[in-house]
């Protein structure tokens, strides 16, 4: 797994476990969000509380490996966007399946464990380097706004996943027409000027 890395291979019953409790974890962070328990977690694995423990020191690292896991699949579409014929074309592809995953957690505390795990911190500035490269392919072809960032485009991901926790009982695919509202704000028809400079990414 990504994050975090296993100092030495494991036996396959213990990468067994580790790969029940990250899905585990995940479909409690579905289910609860970041109140998710290491007990429930561990009861929906199949294992012992302990067992978790032997993986993971804490909660919060086994929350790193679940988000961690997810920042580098996105990386990793991202990449093979990178090299598609037509820039604009996968810049959208690439951002509408960011934001069908950001939708299902928590990002808030996604940031939070960016702050404290610096290996975590390392996967998601991996990230904003391929939405850079994305965007400045797609801003070249004229596809998008000239005025427009990586950094813009990295923030607007979560857009749509925080607009629908506004709303009670959203229906499931509502954060689709917020990101419709993004992908037409990016687009230079009809483009006015910004009211402020793109901030710097960290």
């Amino acid at each position: 797994m990504i994050v975090p890395t296993p100092t030495r291979p494991l036996r396959a019953d213990a990468a067994r476990n580790r790969e029940l409790l990250l899905a585990a974890a995940e479909e409690e962070l579905a289910e609860r969000g970041v109140d998710a328990s290491i007990a429930d977690i561990a009861r929906r694995a199949g294992v012992a509380k302990g067992t978790v423990f032997r993986h993971f020191a804490t909660k919060e690292e086994l929350l790193a490996a679940v988000f961690g896991n997810h920042l580098a699949a996105l990386t990793d579409a991202g990449a093979r966007q990178l090299d598609a014929p037509d820039p604009g074309a996968a810049l959208l592809e690439f951002v509408t399946a960011a934001a069908d995953a950001m939708q299902r957690y928590d990002l808030t505390y996604l940031r939070v464990l960016s702050q404290n795990d610096p290996r975590l911190s390392e996967l998601r500035d991996r990230l904003h380097a391929i939405v850079s490269s994305l965007v400045d392919r797609a801003r070249a072809a004229g596809a998008v706004r000239g005025d427009i960032t990586g950094t813009d485009v990295f923030l607007l991901l979560c857009a749509p996943a925080h607009t629908v926790e506004l709303v009670a009982d959203p229906p499931p695919d509502l954060w689709r027409r917020y990101l419709a509202i993004v992908l037409d704000g990016l687009r230079p028809e009809g483009a006015t000027a910004l009211p402020h400079p793109a901030p710097a990414w960290p």
